[in-house]
């Protein structure tokens, strides 16, 4: 059956836990699905690990859209939600309406997500009114990397805590659907969480969120690079994809590949 919207709310009455994975494109979205994954999320992420971006600040609604495209041609029985990138949704409604429209109509998006809270209120609001369904994002909004300085953990101290439940608070009475809280103590989420009818998605924000998400790359090890405290390795499909490319060059280097075992035959 279908994940939807109401399956997630279902869910979190429920008390049953929810699982998210990034995903770029389509093999790896069938493969996530298969593995009963049950939200997709094409983020703006995908700048980072994906398109060699520094940042998710330079992604385009155009890039959001392909490769939503690529996701949702695997048919995933999740739901699929898609980011609106930096500078999509915050210069007004019309831009904010007709971005989320495009990832929807032509990206194939459930569901779309977006950073911030009061100051994204009316083109929050009227993403909604189109009867596209939002999910929130609050702690550390990472298209506010300049804002914050760097990629720090929101809500240490009780005032800008106070601040981060508020915000939680206020997209749920917008009218968010769910909601990622990132790079917060997890009592502060555990809080966030206790406080809302609408699931919580933590991501380095502790164990007591309704769901959990990770980035793909780093949930699989591909960028051994760099290692986020919240990020737990299920593989290091860096180091063998490096040693199978080492592999290939030295065989056909030397004339091992292809061997006639790998030939089509003459006759």
């Amino acid at each position: 059956m279908k994940i939807t919207v109401q399956t997630i709310l279902d869910m979190k009455r429920r008390g049953e836990k929810i699982v998210v994975l990034t995903a770029y494109d389509h093999p790896t979205a069938r493969l996530e699905d298969a593995a009963g994954i049950e939200v997709i999320l094409v983020g703006d992420s995908v700048g980072n690990v994906v398109l060699g971006y520094d940042n998710t600040l330079p992604v385009t609604v155009d890039e959001m859209v392909h490769h939503l495209k690529a996701v949702t041609r695997a048919r995933p029985r999740a739901l699929v939600v898609g980011d609106l990138p930096f500078m999509s949704y915050q210069a007004g409604v019309e831009d904010a309406v007709r971005s989320a429209g495009r990832l929807v109509k032509e990206g194939g998006a459930e569901a779309v997500k977006v950073e911030g809270a009061a100051r994204v209120e009316v083109a929050l609001r009227a993403i909604v009114d189109a009867a596209i369904p939002v999910m929130g994002h609050v702690g550390l909004t990472p298209q506010s990397v300049h804002q914050f300085g760097g990629y720090r953990v929101q809500g240490r101290d009780a005032a800008a805590a106070e601040r981060i439940v508020d915000d939680a608070r206020f997209l749920e009475q917008c009218g968010c659907f769910s909601m990622v809280v990132e790079g917060v103590p997890w009592r502060l989420a555990e809080r966030i969480t206790a406080a809302l009818s609408i699931p919580t998605i933590g991501i380095g924000a502790g164990p007591h969120c309704d769901g959990q998400v990770l980035v793909v790359n780093d949930l699989l090890g591909i960028d051994e690079s760099f290692t986020p405290r919240f990020v737990k390795r299920y593989a290091s499909l860096g180091a063998e994809m490096t040693r199978a490319f080492t592999e290939f060059a030295a065989d056909v280097k030397a004339g091992r590949f292809p061997d006639l075992d790998h030939s089509y035959p003459s006759d």
